[in-house]
């Protein structure tokens, strides 16, 4: 994605933190495995279902009113130690699987 409208709000949570515009661009790719995943826990009411997979992220962020910019590293030395594509239900919407 590019030229996402971000906010710079590094004092957050204070009460007080400003807000300043900025803009992203990002890239992330996600390759599932044939690994299924079935995380269910009733007690908290919340499951996953789906497959193990790989992922991989690069970015850039810029706040051009205080001459700001970072970017991360490139997207082949990017790697994810835990990735799942899938479905996820948590409180109202979670019904146990029988």
């Amino acid at each position: 994605m590019e030229n996402v409208a971000v906010v710079d709000q590094p004092k957050w949570p204070r009460l007080d933190a400003v807000g300043t515009p900025g803009i992203m661009d990002f890239r992330m790719i996600w390759k599932a495995t044939d690994e299924k995943i079935i995380y269910d826990d009733p007690q908290k009411q919340f499951r996953v279902e789906g497959y193990r997979a790989t992922a991989q992220l690069e970015a850039q962020v810029k706040v051009p009113s205080i001459d700001f910019s970072w970017k991360s590293d490139p997207l082949s030395t990017s790697q994810a130690h835990f990735a799942v594509i899938g479905d996820e239900v948590n409180g109202r919407y979670y019904t146990p699987v029988r």
